[in-house]
């Protein structure tokens, strides 16, 4: 095979595996068309580092091609071109510039980077969020609001969020593309982030450092919206209707209390003990995923209660494959009244 067909087969490869990792997911979810003004923020970042690779490449590639031509061999032309090793112009020349656009990246850069770390203000008015990433799932306390929940972080848009962030077990990342950058959670340090959202709507979150045989499993969500409509959720989840109100919901409850208690907790119940190594499930019913993954429905609910391990790899739920088929929609009904 010829060394141009080898590389124009090997181009071919590369373009399908291009199309094939930038079609992973529908719909895409990118930082070029940021929702907030923190991606905006670290867009502007992407665009300068972008252009400022575009002109050393095009200069760069400018030199290349002005010296194979001008320098080219001739027919009978056997001179040697005039030597310029050891130039002192030169050598500062391609150190100067360098240190000169290294310095054009790097002022806004930092400066950029230290905005986005600002922490709450001591006024008390800013919206703050403690996240913590546990192995598979994310949870969200809102400590001067007295909520916590899972897997879906619901803000007031055009307001700055505040967020505290930490690990309770390995380096996880946090990564909303088209509302914020990424930040790392640590276990036994907490750092800060603050984003934004401009429009309502739901915005996906991904955990962007591998973490275990789930990590790409590892999603969450974002609800931007009005003030008013997150007003009416702040006081929904205050309130919760936990109760159960039929049969089923009752006998539901007592399949929960029996084997989940010990796990998750649910605000607003008259349970006794609450325990707090899952995913709180207050509010669970109006939730968009099962498990952060699936669209939450009754046969999804199912297949994550008895084989949550085949969903999430690594997961620690364990699995109620054991419940007959009549507890079983008792637990799903009980789960599914959780508003």
């Amino acid at each position: 095979m010829s060394r141009g067909k080898h590389s124009a087969r090997l181009l071919s490869i590369f373009a399908i595996l291009t199309l094939l990792m930038t079609g992973c997911e529908e719909p895409a979810k990118t930082v070029f068309d940021p929702k907030g003004s923190a991606g905006e923020s670290q867009l502007d970042l992407i665009m300068l580092s972008i252009y400022i690779m575009i002109f050393v490449f095009v200069v760069v590639m400018a030199i290349f091609f002005y010296v194979l031509i001008r320098y080219r061999q001739k027919p009978g032309d056997n001179s040697i071109p005039k030597q310029i090793e050891g130039s002192m112009k030169l050598e500062l020349l391609w150190i100067v510039i360098p240190i000169i656009l290294l310095a054009i990246l790097a002022v806004p850069t930092l400066s950029t980077t230290f905005s986005l770390a600002e922490e709450a203000p001591d006024n008390g008015d800013a919206l703050r969020v403690k996240v913590t990433a546990h192995q598979y799932w994310w949870e969200f306390e809102y400590p001067d609001l007295g909520i916590k929940t899972a897997q879906e972080l619901h803000i007031p848009t055009n307001e700055k969020v505040y967020l505290e962030l930490t690990s309770d077990d390995v380096i996880h990342s946090f990564w909303v593309p088209e509302l914020a950058g990424k930040q790392d959670l640590n276990p036994g340090k907490t750092n800060t982030m603050w984003l934004d959202a401009k429009e309502p709507g739901t915005y996906a979150g991904r955990c962007a450092e591998l973490c275990g045989a789930s990590h790409a499993l590892m999603n969450f969500e974002v609800v931007a919206e009005d003030r008013s409509d997150f007003d009416q959720w702040v006081a929904e989840r205050k309130n919760p209707s936990s109760e159960p109100q039929t049969a089923e919901q009752k006998a539901g409850k007592e399949v929960f209390t029996q084997n989940c208690m010990s796990c998750h907790a649910i605000d607003g119940t008259k349970m006794k003990t609450k325990g707090d190594k899952g995913p709180n499930l207050t509010g669970f019913a109006k939730r968009n995923k099962v498990a952060g993954l699936m669209e939450n429905n009754d046969e999804n609910l199912e297949k994550w209660l008895k084989h949550p391990d085949q969903i999430k790899p690594g997961t620690y739920m364990p699995s109620f494959d054991y419940l007959n088929k009549k507890d079983m929609n008792n637990l799903k009904e009980y789960l599914r009244s959780l508003e």
